[in-house]
């Protein structure tokens, strides 16, 4: 018996984006063993990250991603921090919607979506605490915008944040991203409580600005004031 996929998926492709000190790579089961140490190192820093403990863990959560991945819906990337050659996180652009072709009918009906995503989000970033406040979380995020609005040419990217995630949220604003609101109950927290998300968006008329200001912070464009 053939059984047929609920909908047609022409994913985007899948690259590897390299920057000057990371690399992020398609994320796959060779790179668990790094995942693995990376996760680690110092657990308190992941009070409100969910962070698989164990290699079990590691194993289903690489897995369930990949799964994901080959719906079209997710493309997740192992981090690979250069000065180290270590895999030292991970993140992915996920939630992918495809607003090519007809509108679906009846409402929520899964039909043929495009191979170019729309919009989409960034998330499930988290890294070792070796490389924390190193600037690898900045380019990482600076590979990944510049893939979504330079190559998709997406519409809209969506970061969000458990609302107490004051680290996250400092990195996120510091981006320039616009703070649409606050989800009050919005979903289980990584502390199993219940989690109010802040949610901060980044639209394409607003990208050439966002990209010019990591440019500066990455080292990769001068300000007016040293080109003068």
């Amino acid at each position: 018996m053939v059984v047929s996929s609920p909908h047609h998926v022409l994913m985007p492709a899948f690259v590897t984006l390299s920057g000057r000190s990371v690399r992020l790579e398609p994320l796959s089961l060779a790179a668990l063993d790094d995942l693995v140490a990376a996760a680690s190192e110092d657990r308190s820093t992941y009070a409100f990250t969910r962070v698989p403990a164990s290699r079990d863990e590691m194993a289903s959560y690489v897995e369930a991603a990949m799964a994901e991945q080959a719906e079209g819906r997710t493309m997740p990337f192992a981090i690979r921090w250069l000065h180290t050659d270590r895999v030292v996180g991970a993140t992915r652009l996920m939630n992918l919607e495809y607003w090519q072709g007809p509108m679906p009918w009846p409402p929520g009906t899964k039909g043929a979506v495009g191979e170019v995503p729309s919009v989409a989000d960034i998330g499930y970033t988290w890294l070792a605490a070796s490389a924390q406040g190193t600037g690898v979380n900045r380019e990482s995020k600076y590979l990944l915008l510049s893939l979504a609005f330079e190559t998709w040419q997406v519409h809209r990217i969506t970061l969000k944040a458990d609302v107490r995630n004051t680290r996250s949220r400092v990195a996120i604003e510091a981006l320039g991203a616009h703070l649409d609101g606050v989800r009050r109950a919005d979903s289980r927290g990584a502390d199993d409580t219940v989690r109010d998300t802040a949610y901060y968006s980044i639209l394409s008329p607003e990208w050439p600005a966002v990209r010019d200001r990591l440019r500066v912070r990455l080292g990769l464009l001068e300000t007016a004031s040293e080109a003068a």
